[in-house]
């Protein structure tokens, strides 16, 4: 749970808490004197004198003897209804505890580890409003004698809501544990007060019968009752008055919404939205997906249009024969169906539908004539629709609802404007009907916005819409007046509609050649003035903007555009004056930096060039250009179809005003399309890139658990880990954890020195020899894990270590090979060693040991050690250019692989319900998700804990079983949900545990009954006796499953289609492989990695980031006369020859030494064995790198010229400057900008910190440090005391308050000290992650709940790195105060003021926010 929530819990979210605390004691639930003394003084102050006259009274009230004035009322209430009525407000109160479902707390609590969920017995915090004035009262409340001995009293005193008013609703929103403050209404508080006071108990030390207050024996009384009536008459408007309460109390059910807040339940999955998602009998993933079109209803004839509009989408990609598109279109149809009427997901399509994705040919066989045992027919099937292809069409499907909604909406806009305004545009409803995409509607859109402005504005006013309907950023007004003006007719005078104009150029219908007025131009606007356009020229100059609007507007007009520019744009790169430095050759944008000249077509085959353009033109390093490469030749096109043919000066003059119009409308429709192709083409190219992700993702799921010799594929393995982390092999200790099979750890610890000491290798065999694993995985983060690869397997051949034993199919003898060491893939065991859930199960564990078992669990499933990520998968790395995609999108698409591979794979029911590592992946079932995962494994251990058979999942009434799922989700689910086949269990169904959909069954057991040879009423006597599963039941126990390969299923698949209209040829395919080998494991086995990716695994170097020919720091270790040995930043060793050192007139020795950082060329590098080749001469290390580039710069497509160009500029600015590369002998120093720096430091931990040069000049360096994910500070280091130019200052000052003597003292006392606050500050339970406006809305959500409660909260400012904010709200009606709070070395600053430590500096805020109040105070008096 947050720290946060906690605040809210506990109560120390005030701003005023320190008062509170002293004034109730939290462990004892008592009161303290001081704070009581102050709350008498309070009280005594306004009413003394009244008080002290009535003490006596109310001394004589509290003994009984006198009965006060105002509690006549309550005299003249029966006993006995009193009673009654308490207990039916009992049992409510119970009611309402009991909506609070105790799995759902429990499920919230978990987030809130030091909450304890309180009882309905505990009255703790109820008496917190009440005050210390009830305290002396509360042991002499007072009550009806005939409940003096109740054993009810408690219950009777803790009746009401803490501090409510006895006839306030028992079910207040934060009951039981937040404290309230007193009613802001001082009536209120004095009704309150005087209720205390008239309701307080008498002594409770009276025995004996029971006796009557008036001293009547129970004889008088019945008398007495007789005369009088005992009340009963009034039942009637009792219980009115009782359904009255109840129902009140109804109203106000506390509900988990009540107690959590919005945020929490949201995280949890608990909203009411989520519980309607929950117990909807549809798919969970089709809930949300189609929730914003969710009352949206597809015709049938919208059906159609679908079907062919996705076909047609998807047909140019599947590159298949011409005459399969027809059965392409079926196959698109048929799924589509299966997708909106029967509500079927894509696992289940893709499983049990697979005989509509494929089309079969079937053919004559040549053979058969000759040979007439070979087949009559040859059947060929093609493969229409892919599984991807499915999540396209679903996809699709999404976007045509979006563009029926948008049609629709226009459509009751069109209507809406013939009904009310008489309008009559044909255009309009023609072109709806031919608009394919949402662009085109758009277009429409603007256009009736345009065109009809003041009609529908009209339409609005009379429907009480005073807001006018208008296109954004439209200039409506003008061109309505000049709509209604005689100016328009100028306007008119063109000869020809924008419309008409575009159809010319479209070749639509028959051309229409403008028309010419008999006047010139100028003499006709003279003509057409008026009081609103009183010149000539101003006629002219608004009949020119008013066309090209019109032309602007039309939506044929735009479509011609964007055809021309998807069809002649060219896309070019310029480089911006920021981009100009900022982009060096190291750069990853430089590869774009001087791209000109690409094709739509060329982007679309490198889809990552595209994103990189939008994301480095978003950044302001690029402006990306889109132009036309036939814009002459359309520009006069467009003029040629828009001038008369006449030859006069007449028409030459009508000829340039038309010109003219042109020349202003281009440029606005070329700016409105370039917006538009720029959108779509980038989702094209991220849509390109998630597909890649997706593929790569499902690469890593297809792998099936380690299988070694002579185990069956599937089986899970012993494994035995190692690791040594990030440290030493040789130095630090090696730690290793030993995971059996069901992946339950059953040994860990840590070994030192395998290379060398013997002791340890003796131990390491010994371990090897108790575990007996089937193979040692071995990962790290760091180069000399290669080292510690190569022990284990020296280890292994020296010891003879060998594996297990295995039948050799060749010589039918056992045997066993050396133990297999296996460098694992540890992508999931880094995000795991140090997360919640593996500290929660391994809390006493180191964090490398928590790796190694990840390791392990990886090689006996992969597949749920990704699902176990959750939403971290998204983080992990599947395309080089993911980071350009948008999250959700990326999850999404991420999601539904997992969905894939887990109803291949299947998910055994039973595991799930009592393992929740096999639960993680039940949300990926088809039909269920993450809300219908939970549900229905509570409702599972509602009705016992245990699934005896699919069929049960629906509900079983004989057996008390409740529904687990509805119809529609069961018929989704049931065939991937694997129930274990029992024979000793008469009931147990043996097909429950294939892939055999329960539909099915009949199938399966015709099948088996057939390859048994058994006859109908063998079948009969055999299903009656032992049930419907009797037959293959029957079949496994003789173990006769491979007879069912005798079996001719295309005479089966025949009948069924014949019979039943049934394709059936590839279920029957499926059922004959499960008869014989029930859910066998389909995935590949687990890939090896390559050396390439275990180099990037152990050093994080790819072949981008470290590659020959790049100038590096390298630390020099070992020197030599003829060579040195020096150690590069990601730990791998390179080697220095003699010749590759520039040497001035002395040795190797002389010009380098040990501990030396130097610069220095990568000649070679080896990433299977981890070394490299270097050189330190200085002609090499001055060359700058040249990255690569995958794409050819001939033929125009790469400015040569500017890149030229820039290169001599720069060094222009260099000479002026004198500015020249800085390199520094320091492991940290980059020579990074500072974009550079923060990309570096975008993967490592918060806390690192690089040192680069500075553009201030040579006495400056530049630190930068990562605060947190996305935030870095630059810190500007002034040097001092320098011996040269070029070295590194004695004196090291930062802001002239700190100062330093050389960088590691820098680091270390400055910025490792700043990042150690930061760790404290976000580590706070008074620290909110999220943004600035995600925590201004907690705290007037917090506010909202608790009016007169105040709150503060810290969160990062992200603009200002190295500051938080501090946010506060006094009360609801107070607006949000921000504080900031900067990280200085070893201490918090605030409003100039140093804290020490967290607590210093939330005590400090406390007494300087009351200083503040209480100045203002004083100022308004």
């Amino acid at each position: 749970m947050s720290n946060s929530m906690r605040d809210l819990v506990i109560g120390e979210a005030e701003l005023d808490d320190e008062e509170d605390d002293e004034s109730f004691d939290e462990e004892t639930g008592e009161t303290r004197d001081r704070d009581r003394s102050k709350k008498q003084d309070i009280d005594d102050s306004s009413e003394e004198d009244e008080d002290d006259e009535d003490e006596e009274e109310i001394k004589k009230v509290r003994e009984g003897f006198i009965v006060d004035e105002d509690e006549d009322e309550d005299e003249e209430i029966d006993d006995e209804e009193e009673r009654r009525k308490r207990k039916r407000k009992r049992r409510q109160e119970r009611r309402v505890e009991e909506e609070l479902d105790e799995e759902d707390l429990d499920l919230i609590g978990e987030s809130i580890p030091n909450w304890e969920r309180k009882q309905p017995t505990q009255s703790k915090f109820k008496r917190l409003k009440r005050g210390h004035r009830d305290d002396e009262t509360r042991s002499t409340e007072r009550r009806g004698l005939d409940q003096m001995f109740s054993d009810e009293d408690e219950e009777v005193v803790d009746e009401r809501p803490y501090g409510g008013r006895s006839n306030r609703a028992a079910a207040d929103e934060f009951e039981d544990f937040i404290e309230e403050d007193y009613p802001e209404d001082e009536d209120e508080l004095q009704r309150q007060r005087e209720d205390e006071e008239v309701a307080r108990p008498r002594d409770k030390g009276i025995s004996g019968g029971v006796i009557d207050r008036t001293g009547l024996d129970r004889d008088a009384l019945e008398d007495m009752d007789a005369i009088f009536g005992n009340g009963a008459e009034y039942d009637w408007a009792l219980e009115v008055e009782e359904d009255e309460e109840v129902r009140k109390q109804e109203e106000q059910t506390l509900e988990l919404k009540d107690v959590f807040e919005p945020s929490q339940l949201a995280e949890k999955l608990l909203t009411d939205e989520d519980n309607e998602i929950r117990f909807t009998d549809e798919p969970e993933r089709f809930q949300l997906d189609r929730k914003p079109f969710k009352h949206l209803q597809i015709t049938a004839d919208q059906f159609k249009e679908e079907s062919h509009w996705i076909a047609n989408l998807m047909w140019p990609k599947k590159q298949l024969a011409a005459d399969l598109q027809v059965p392409f279109h079926k196959a698109v149809a048929k799924v589509l169906e299966y997708f909106l009427v029967e509500e079927l997901e894509v696992p289940y399509v893709f499983q049990h539908r697979k005989d509509y994705l494929i089309h079969a040919r079937k053919t004559r066989n040549p053979e058969h004539r000759d040979d007439p045992e070979a087949p009559e027919y040859i059947v060929n099937a093609e493969k229409l629709l892919t599984q991807d292809d499915l999540w396209r069409i679903l996809e699709l499907d999404i976007k045509f609802r979006s563009l029926i909604e948008k049609r629709n909406a226009l459509e009751k806009t069109y209507d809406n404007l013939k009904a009310a305004g008489g309008i009559e545009d044909n255009m309009v409803p023609k072109m709806i009907e031919q608009a394919v995409d949402m662009e085109q509607l758009q277009d429409l859109q603007d256009y009736v916005n345009f065109q009809y402005s003041s009609e529908l504005k009209d339409i609005a006013a009379m429907n009480g819409n005073t807001k006018a309907t208008k296109r954004p950023g439209a200039k409506s007004s003008i061109f309505d007046r000049m709509r209604k003006s005689r100016a328009y007719k100028m306007v008119k005078a063109y000869g020809i509609t924008p419309d008409r104009l575009a159809q010319n150029v479209l070749r639509e219908g028959q051309k229409v050649i403008a028309d010419d007025e008999q006047n010139l131009p100028i003499d006709l606007a003279d003509s057409l003035t008026d009081s609103d356009f009183p010149t000539g020229e101003l006629v002219l100059y608004q009949a020119r903007q008013m066309y090209a609007e019109e032309l602007f507007m039309s939506p044929r007009m735009r479509k011609l555009f964007r055809t021309q520019f998807y069809q002649m744009g060219e896309v070019s790169c310029r480089r911006t004056d920021k981009g100009l430095r900022r982009i060096d050759e190291a750069h990853p944008y430089y590869e774009i930096k001087y791209l000109i000249n690409q094709t739509i077509a060329d982007l679309a085959r490198r889809p990552e060039l595209f994103l990189k353009m939008m994301k480095a033109e978003e950044e302001g390093l690029i402006e990306v250009r889109l132009r036309l490469q036939n814009e002459r030749e359309f520009r006069r096109q467009l003029h040629a179809e828009f001038a008369s043919d006449n030859y006069s000066e007449l028409a030459d003059a009508w000829n340039n005003e038309r010109q003219k119009v042109l020349d202003v409308a281009f440029p606005k429709l070329e700016k409105v399309i370039i917006k538009g192709v720029k959108d779509t083409l980038r989702t094209a190219c991220q849509e390109e890139i998630l597909r890649l992700c997706r593929e790569e993702y499902l690469k890593k799921l297809d792998q099936a658990p380690l299988k070694p010799k002579g185990m069956i594929l599937g089986t899970q393995p012993r494994i035995l880990a190692f690791s040594n982390g990030m440290g030493d092999s040789n130095r630090d200790p090696v730690f290793w954890a030993s995971v059996q099979e069901e992946g339950r750890v059953v040994d860990h610890g840590k070994l030192m020195n395998l290379a060398r000491d013997e002791s340890q290798r003796d131990a390491f065999a010994d371990l090897v020899d108790h575990r007996k694993p089937d193979a040692i995985a071995v990962s790290g983060f760091s180069a000399d894990t290669h080292r510690l690869v190569r022990d284990l397997e020296a280890l292994v051949q020296e010891k003879n270590l060998m594996g297990p034993e295995y039948l050799d199919p060749d010589t039918d003898d056992y045997r066993s090979d050396p133990l297999e060491v296996i460098v694992v893939n540890d992508e999931v065991a880094r995000l795991y060693k140090d997360s919640p859930r593996a500290q929660a199960e391994h809390p006493t564990i180191p964090s490398v040991t928590r790796y190694c078992i990840a390791l392990a669990k990886y090689l006996q499933n992969p597949m749920k050690e990704y699902a176990a990520l959750g939403k971290d998968v998204a983080t992990l790395q599947y395309n080089p250019c993911q980071h350009l995609l948008p999250q959700d999108k990326l999850w999404k698409t991420l999601e539904t692989a997992m969905v894939d591979m887990v109803n291949l794979c299947g998910v055994d029911i039973n595991e799930a319900v009592s393992d929740s590592y096999v639960a993680n992946l039940l949300p990926y079932v088809a039909g269920l998700g993450p809300r219908k995962a939970t549900s229905v494994i509570k409702t599972i251990n509602t009705n016992g804990g245990n699934v005896n058979t699919r069929e049960e999942l629906v509900g079983d009434p004989d057996n008390k079983k409740l529904p687990v799922v509805g119809p529609r989700v069961w018929n989704n689910c049931a065939s991937f949900l694997i129930i274990d086949y029992d024979s000793s269990i008469s009931t147990s169904e043996p097909l429950d545990n294939t892939r055999v959909h329960p539909e099915d069954y009949e199938l399966g057991r015709k099948m088996a009954a057939d390859a048994l040879e058994l006859d109908e009423e063998d079948v009969k006597v055999e299903t009656d006796n032992n049930g419907p599963g009797a037959i293959v039941r029957k079949l496994f126990k003789m173990e006769e499953q491979e007879k069912v390969n005798e079996l001719i299923l295309e005479e089966y698949a025949e009948q069924l289609e014949k019979n039943f209209n049934q394709r059936k040829r590839a279920t029957l395919e499926t059922i004959r492989a499960e008869l014989q080998v029930p859910y066998e494991e389909l995935r590949r086995p687990i890939a090896p990695l390559s050396p390439d990716q275990i180099f990037v695994m152990f050093t994080g170097e790819t072949k981008d980031s470290l590659a020959e020919g790049m100038t590096i720091p390298v630390n020099l270790r070992v020197v030599k006369d003829d060579f040195a040995i020096a150690k590069l930043d990601c730990g791998v060793e390179g080697r220095i020859e003699a010749h590759e050192v520039t040497l001035r007139n002395g040795s190797m020795r002389e010009a380098i030494h040990v501990g030396q950082t130097v610069q220095a060329k990568l000649l070679d590098l080896n990433r299977k064995d981890f070394n490299a080749k270097l050189s330190l001469r200085e002609e090499l290390v001055r060359k700058p790198y040249k990255r690569p580039m995958d794409h050819d710069h001939h033929h125009g497509t790469w400015d040569r010229e500017l890149e030229d160009q820039d290169k001599e500029d720069l060094k222009e600015k260099d000479k002026v400057t004198g500015r020249t590369q800085r390199v520094i002998k320091h492991p940290l120093f980059r020579t990074f900008n500072s974009t550079q720096a923060e990309e570096y430091l975008g993967s490592q931990a918060p806390g690192d910190v690089i040192i680069r040069p500075s553009s201030k000049g040579h006495d400056h360096l530049t630190v930068t440090w990562k605060v947190a994910d996305g935030v870095f500070q630059h810190i500007d280091v002034l040097e001092l005391d320098k011996e040269t130019e070029y070295t590194l200052g004695r004196q090291l000052r930062i802001g002239g308050k700190y100062q330093y003597s050389d960088l590691d003292e820098l680091i270390v006392d400055h910025v490792k000290a700043m990042a150690k606050k930061v760790d404290e500050m976000m580590g706070h339970e008074k620290f909110k992650k999220g943004s600035l406006a995600d925590l201004e809305r907690w705290l007037v959500s917090y506010s909202d709940a608790n009016p007169n409660r105040s709150i503060y909260m810290f969160c990062i400012n992200p603009k200002y790195p190295g500051y938080f904010n501090l946010c506060f709200k006094a009360s609801r009606s107070s607006p949000i105060g921000i504080w900031n709070v900067k990280v200085v070395p070893h201490a918090f600053e605030m409003m100039k003021n140093q804290y020490p430590d967290m607590r210093a500096l939330c005590n400090g805020f406390k007494l300087r926010f009351n200083s503040e109040m209480s100045k203002v105070q004083q100022g308004r008096r």
